[in-house]
């Protein structure tokens, strides 16, 4: 009973924020399948983080495309977590390649617990690096917890410039519903929303303790689109050695 009532709260909280969310949306252009961030910092932490996705079949973009994300990340304080990335692509016509680098900070805006929901903000500054292309994103990190179960938004907002581009704004969503079955093994559902991006799937998730402070997360999901406008599938995968 108590998890059927947990199940219904956790539904009605996710459909009221994507609601909201996509009733603000801009433009976006691409696949916005990445990652859903947590808006939780915790002192002392750093992490080692590879991520990548592989779509196929998305308009205007080429086919069995992969993105990969390297990165090295600290705690700078209890409330604010810095992050530098570096970003390759490869693709059917094309090995990889060095695409672009990026800073990232989140701050952890309320303590856990603290209210009805737990709150945070992502900060992202990113160049291109073979164009004249920059991009700035800014967003709210959202998570509330029902028992077992868990809920998280991200909503971000980007405005890209440079010589090499048409400066314009965009958009992105992403929801997350997550069952706490144990600390190795979370299953999850995730819903991805952008002007070019409408993408469902599952997910599963984990954390494997490696030692005092240190354990390997890792993530795996299958999102299929729901538009045409959408990648076909999106395979995404993360791995991140916390220390």
């Amino acid at each position: 009973m108590e998890l059927n009532t947990s199940l219904r709260q956790l539904c009605r909280y996710l459909f009221a924020t994507s609601c909201l969310m996509a009733s603000v949306t801009i433009q976006a252009d691409g696949n916005s399948v990445d990652k859903i961030y947590h808006p939780y910092v915790y002192a002392l932490e750093r992490e080692l983080e590879w991520r990548a996705i592989y779509q196929d079949n998305q308009p205007n973009q080429q086919d069995h495309r992969q993105l990969h994300r390297f990165a090295y990340g600290q705690s700078i304080n209890e409330r604010w977590f810095g992050e530098i990335y570096l970003t390759g692509e490869k693709t059917d016509n094309s090995g990889f390649t060095l695409e672009g680098y990026e800073l990232e900070a989140k701050w952890q805006l309320t303590e856990q617990g603290e209210y009805w929901a737990d709150w945070g903000m992502l900060f992202e500054l990113e160049k291109e690096a073979h164009q004249d292309i920059w991009e700035y994103s800014t967003g709210v990190l959202v998570e509330k917890e029902w028992g077992r179960w868990s809920g998280t938004a991200n909503f971000l907002i980007s405005r890209e410039w440079g010589s090499d581009i048409q400066d314009e704004l965009e958009s992105s969503l992403g929801v997350q519903a997550r069952y706490r079955l144990s600390p190795w093994l979370e299953p999850s559902i995730e819903l991805y929303s952008s002007d070019e991006t409408l993408a469902l799937g599952p997910v599963l998730l984990g954390d494997i303790k490696t030692g005092v402070r240190q354990k390997l997360h890792w993530e795996l999901g299958f999102l299929f689109g729901l538009e045409k406008k959408s990648a076909n599938n999106t395979l995404r995968a993360l791995i991140e050695y916390e220390f």
